[in-house]
């Protein structure tokens, strides 16, 4: 999927034509804003399209395991090299999960569970690339201290 193109918001404001004219040659314009989220400016029915073009695709994709259930599993050290970082059993969870999570967010045109999903084990695999950091994350750390206790409230 190609870029946005980068403009000032401030260019929105002060020439909305020129701005929005970028739409008839770009897929999208990326609005930057010093104190906030960048936002971003495309037509409706592009967006329209793009969300049920991913619907369909995250269908697609339940049916297709459904069938064949370690195809994803197969394919996700391709399509997402850090995936070799992790066990086997690990690959298989993530595929499940990739797969629910993909058909969830297509049916409610919410992308972002699915991009935290591959942030979180994206961020596994990094300690499991890493046996410094994997061995200091799980060993026992002086046996369990014992439940929590409730913080005091003031």
């Amino acid at each position: 999927m190609a870029a946005s193109v980068p403009v000032p918001f401030s260019e929105l404001l002060r020439k909305p034509v020129e701005t929005t004219g970028r739409l008839a040659q770009e897929r999208s314009v990326r609005l930057s804003r010093r104190d906030a989220q960048d936002l971003v400016l495309m037509y409706a029915d592009r967006a329209d399209a793009e969300s049920r073009a991913f619907e369909v695709t995250g269908r697609l994709l339940v049916a297709l395991v459904r069938h064949h259930p370690q195809l994803v599993s197969a394919q996700l050290p391709t399509v997402l090299p850090w995936a070799r970082f992790l066990p086997p059993a690990d690959v298989e969870q993530l595929a499940a999960e990739f797969v629910a999570v993909a058909e969830a967010c297509g049916s409610t045109g919410n992308l972002a569970p699915l991009a935290q999903l591959l942030t979180e084990w994206q961020h596994t695999a990094e300690v499991h690339a890493d046996p410094q950091l994997h061995q200091a994350l799980t060993r026992d750390h002086l046996g369990d201290h014992g439940p929590v206790p409730v913080p005091a409230t003031s």
